[in-house]
């Protein structure tokens, strides 16, 4: 299973806005920069994660960004959701796909159990802990 680009760098975006001063937040091009990601691409990132209600603007001369929640209130599903419609390791377990073999399946309850189980991991792991390990390789490697 692989998560997407978008996924992928929200999560590295949303961290590097997490540890930002909540009244100047962080400038885009700064997000940018130290996340080493395109300032284009970033666009877009930015946009879901506005969107998603998770960060806002700081208004102001130099007006950045900031998150919505303390860290400990945003999971890793919430950013994930800001780009996915929902967590889905396989389509046959969405509602909404026609499976002729749902019913006969043996395998549907192993999709089943493995997207709970990615899906708690999600809902279990807050940017709070995201900071943390942050804080940690950063000590680590002083």
């Amino acid at each position: 299973m692989k998560f997407n680009t978008k996924v992928r760098y929200g999560i590295r975006a949303m961290l590097e806005i997490s540890f930002a001063d909540p009244n100047e937040g962080i400038l885009q091009k700064d997000i940018a920069v130290n996340q080493e990601i395109s300032v284009k691409y970033l666009d877009s990132i930015i946009s879901h994660l506005k969107i998603a209600g998770l960060i806002t603007s700081v208004s102001g001369k130099k007006s950045g960004y900031r998150i919505t929640r303390s860290p400990d209130e945003i999971t890793m599903l919430d950013i994930f959701e800001a780009f996915e419609p929902g967590m889905m390791v396989n389509e046959c377990i969405n509602q909404n796909f026609d499976c002729t073999r749902r019913k006969i399946c043996s395998v549907f309850d192993f999709w089943s159990g493995l997207n709970v189980v990615i899906s708690d991991y999600f809902k279990n792991y807050t940017l709070a802990d995201m900071q943390l390990n942050e804080k940690m390789i950063k000590a680590a490697s002083s």
